[in-house]
């Protein structure tokens, strides 16, 4: 393809649509997920795609339309890598450009096989669904993974929401792309000729329908033991002096120290790094005065913070404190690139940022929980909770499965962004996937009380200094979603993208490409 016969406006439509499918997973403002206006900017997509001239032209709007997706979804980033990282501005934001610009590759890798194979209505469909399934989840995996903002997140307060407990959201995403492709088909031809598609499309009404209502009617059993009264620590300590020994460190040390020793929930959180010292760092006595606080009574905490030496080695971890017992430990396993562990061949990258602690060592996958007061708590550090598969290893053994999901997060490196709220929704979708309730102990927000069905009980307003106080009550099934998921991972879906791909392929090579 020239430069000549890049087709411009259609280039422009789709960048239009994809910074849409930005907005659609958290409205700025009120940071709430508009479903609806994901379908549509989706469904644009289809639309130019039907209308591209050959698959060379597909997978460049493919790949427009995601650029600016991905780009909308975080530019964020550039916060953390201009103002607290201290890397240039037109740096931070190329790459932010950058990395999104290459996760869209898998995008156009999608959009270039749909329209090479379309041509079959009701097999394009179920094409478009599947290919972009594939997409999402190359995105989810390769290159250590980062699905931040895949379209399913968009649904967390919609229709296709009750089909979390059954296929995640990565199957949300594929019944959207399929609802998407349907509602581009109906916008070709709104009346003649698309009785078909007008009865498809009331009839997935009709399910999704029948789906709320079962879920809205389903019976609050298995439940496990009782209410749980939790406190959740929000610091709001300033990320430019969090980690700053004449200001923020202080401040955290005393403030987080206070709060545990006088908070009286029968479970108190604090978030990542509530505690910003390594062990060796801290004030004579500061730990095991902690130990103490918990030692005796009718109480226990998690407490974020960084564990190791500088020599051997450190984790960013989450301690638990419980009476009789100081001695649980959550490591973090997944870990986020250049800011907790240095790609090979990006240390040169690194070091044009000042980022504490920027190279740690990583958890095991399925670490044990936490076991207090008839539950078990399984904690997951900043964004581990996007990765639903890893949480799902976890449940494996039904009986020692997860009751509650503890997050602790620092949200902080991203300012007073839609990042805090993208975040909640990613959160809510793990809730309604394993019908497990998440409490969230974060520095500036959300810090919040999730209920097994995806609900924000409890929540203290963002970038505030104050605890959280509420009850949570613990569930003990396991959803379809968690059990194949702790069995085969992801691997059901990948299978299923697969099957679009050599179908895919099948199609494109009997017919003639332009």
């Amino acid at each position: 393809m020239s430069l000549r016969s890049v087709p411009v406006l259609p280039c422009l439509l789709a960048a239009l649509a994809g910074l849409l499918q930005a907005l659609s997973l958290a409205w700025p403002g009120n940071g709430q997920p508009l479903w609806w206006l994901q379908l549509l900017s989706l469904a644009a997509l289809v639309v130019l795609l039907q209308r591209a001239a050959g698959w060379k032209a597909g997978a460049l709007l493919g790949w427009v339309f995601a650029t600016a997706w991905l780009a909308g979804t975080f530019w964020w980033l550039f916060i953390s890598m201009h103002v607290y990282g201290g890397l240039a501005s037109p740096l931070a934001a190329a790459a932010v450009l950058l990395l999104a610009a290459f996760l869209a590759l898998y995008y156009a890798l999608a959009a270039g096989l749909w329209r090479a194979a379309a041509g079959r209505p009701w097999r394009d469909g179920l094409l478009f669904a599947l290919l972009w399934l594939g997409a999402e989840l190359l995105r989810g995996t390769l290159f250590t993974g980062f699905p931040w903002g895949a379209g399913g997140y968009a649904h967390v307060d919609g229709p296709l929401a009750p089909l979390a407990p059954w296929i995640g959201v990565y199957g949300i995403g594929a019944v959207a792309a399929l609802l998407a492709w349907l509602v581009a088909v109906l916008a070709r031809r709104p009346l003649r000729g698309s009785w078909r598609y007008w009865l498809a499309l009331a009839a997935a009404a009709g399910l999704l329908a029948a789906c709320n209502e079962h879920t809205a009617s389903a019976p609050r059993s298995a439940l496990a033991g009782p209410r749980l009264q939790v406190a959740l620590l929000q610091g709001n300590i300033p990320q430019d002096e969090k980690f700053q020994g004449g200001t923020g460190i202080p401040l955290a040390l005393e403030w987080y120290r206070a709060r545990l020793r006088d908070t009286q929930a029968q479970l108190v959180v604090a978030p990542e790094t509530a505690i910003p010292l390594l062990p060796i760092e801290l004030p004579e006595g500061y730990l095991q005065d902690l130990r103490d606080t918990f030692a005796e009574g009718e109480r226990a905490a998690l407490v974020g913070i960084p564990l190791g030496n500088f020599d051997e080695g450190y984790t960013n971890s989450v301690i638990g404190l419980r009476p009789g017992d100081a001695s649980y430990r959550y490591h973090k396993h997944h870990l986020v690139p250049f800011g907790e562990f240095i790609p090979p061949l990006f240390k040169w990258f690194t070091r044009m940022m000042n980022i504490p602690l920027g190279d740690f060592n990583r958890g095991d996958v399925g670490q044990p929980s936490f076991a207090w007061r008839g539950q078990r708590l399984a904690p997951n550090i900043c964004y581990e909770d996007l990765f639903g598969e890893e949480l799902g290893a976890r449940f494996a053994d039904p009986t020692s499965a997860p009751t509650i999901f503890v997050n602790v997060s620092n949200i902080a490196w991203f300012g007073d962004s839609v990042a805090i709220d993208q975040h909640l929704q990613i959160s809510r979708m793990r809730a309604l996937e394993f019908e497990r309730p998440m409490i969230r102990a974060t520095n500036t927000g959300a810090t919040v009380i999730i209920d097994r069905f995806g609900r924000v009980t409890h929540a203290l307003p963002r970038l505030t200094r104050g605890v959280l106080v509420g009850e949570v009550e613990g569930g003990t099934a396991l959803t379809p979603f968690a059990r194949w998921v702790s069995r085969f991972a992801l691997l059901p879906l990948w299978l299923a993208a697969l099957a679009g791909v050599l179908l895919a392929l099948r199609a494109g090579w009997r017919r003639p490409q332009p």
